[in-house]
């Protein structure tokens, strides 16, 4: 049986990130994933994903987005791709937006507040806009577009020879923790599990706490291409009466990207067989048809994106959407990092190097919002 110090199953953008950070510090680790960069499977697939430096989830995330840009910058230099493409990002919605609202919060804290504030500013500065002349409005500069398949690359291709393309499973022991595929056992000190919607099958303690949402998202062919191109249109994220609208510059000449943010009907991790319909994707196409009617136009592309969210804790009831990454209070030396909520994927960097400081150091606690202990069920143990 092969053995190794550290196994990490599932390798996605944080999976893949936690590989890249131990094998950087010099780790003994191992990585199993059967599937390829650019397969649309998973949470991590596709070409794109926003960057935010403000995070209307909660400002303490402005600290780990800055340590995250610090770390794409860094595989930037050393892969030599581009991965993190500077673009504005408007959010906007009604007056009192919790979205707008939040991020501005965080903004002005850090002394970055600026740019339009009104639907008619919106509307004035970027002219495929038609925002009605109530709403509120921020503009981050300090914004950008994830390219998540390069990304993936980036990290996978720097620790290659440390990846077995293999599904896993796994099985605590006492001599340590069997990763099991269909062609051999590896034996290894510790796991790290982020395998996004799969994870509740492979850490069945953690089953009761996720749910598994269908995301879809379209690319819209503009009637105005040069008003939706980059330079001229920013990433937006819009609270309209159709629920929370995400949306992408036409970028790569593939149309302009949208989908929305709002949690999906339930879903089996592998439920990738049927493409968005008309039906699904209804909500996207008239909240473009309303706000940015120079992006509404047939829908050129479909894609399926799963979220793996969390339910509502119930000792910090605050802390309830938040991400998971930590050990597992039954076992620690299985380390969980799932779900990601749906908007993880920007601070991927940061998270592989907190699991891989939950693995190499036994002393190193993840932040408080991020562990198991707020939920009663293994705050117990």
């Amino acid at each position: 049986m092969r053995h190794c110090d550290i196994a990490v199953v599932g390798l996605g953008l944080m999976g893949s990130a936690a590989l890249y950070a131990l094998a950087r510090r010099g780790a003994d680790v191992l990585g199993f994933d059967p599937l390829a960069v650019g397969e649309a499977r998973g949470s991590s697939h596709g070409s794109c994903r926003i960057w935010r430096r403000f995070n209307f989830e909660s400002a303490a995330y402005t600290a780990l987005s800055d340590e995250a840009v610090a770390g794409w910058r860094a595989l930037e230099a050393a892969s030599g791709r581009t991965l993190l493409k500077p673009c504005p990002l408007l959010e906007a919605g009604p007056p009192g937006c919790a979205i707008v609202r939040q991020s501005r919060a965080a903004a002005l804290a850090a002394g970055v507040l600026g740019g339009p504030a009104t639907g008619p500013e919106v509307n004035a500065a970027f002219p495929a806009f038609r925002l009605p002349d109530d709403w509120e409005a921020v503009v981050q500069e300090s914004a950008g577009i994830l390219l998540a398949d390069a990304a993936l690359r980036a990290l996978r291709e720097a620790a290659a020879d440390r990846i077995v393309p293999r599904a896993a499973r796994i099985e605590p022991t006492h001599a340590g923790v069997r990763i099991i595929t269909a062609e051999e056992d590896v034996l290894a000190g510790q796991a790290i599990v982020a395998a996004g919607p799969w994870i509740g099958s492979l850490v069945s303690e953690l089953a009761p706490v996720l749910t598994v949402t269908r995301q879809t998202v379209g690319w819209f062919r503009p009637s105005k291409p040069a008003a939706v191109a980059t330079g001229a249109f920013p990433i937006f994220l819009l609270e309209g009466p159709r629920g929370v609208v995400y949306g992408f510059p036409d970028f790569e000449g593939r149309g302009v990207k949208a989908g929305r943010h709002d949690h999906g009907p339930p879903a089996s991790p592998d439920d990738w067989d049927v493409a968005p319909s008309d039906a699904e994707l209804a909500p996207v196409r008239a909240t473009l048809e309303a706000l940015i009617p120079a992006a509404a136009g047939p829908i050129l592309e479909r894609e399926v994106c799963l979220y793996t969210n969390t339910l509502a804790a119930d000792v910090r009831p605050d802390q309830g959407e938040e991400f998971i990454i930590d050990r597992l209070p039954s076992d620690p030396r299985i380390i969980v990092a799932s779900p990601c909520s749906g908007h993880g994927a920007k601070f991927a960097t940061a998270i592989g190097e907190i699991l891989a400081s939950l693995a190499l150091d036994r002393t190193f606690q993840a932040d408080p919002a991020f562990r198991l202990d707020r939920f009663s069920a293994f705050s117990r143990l």
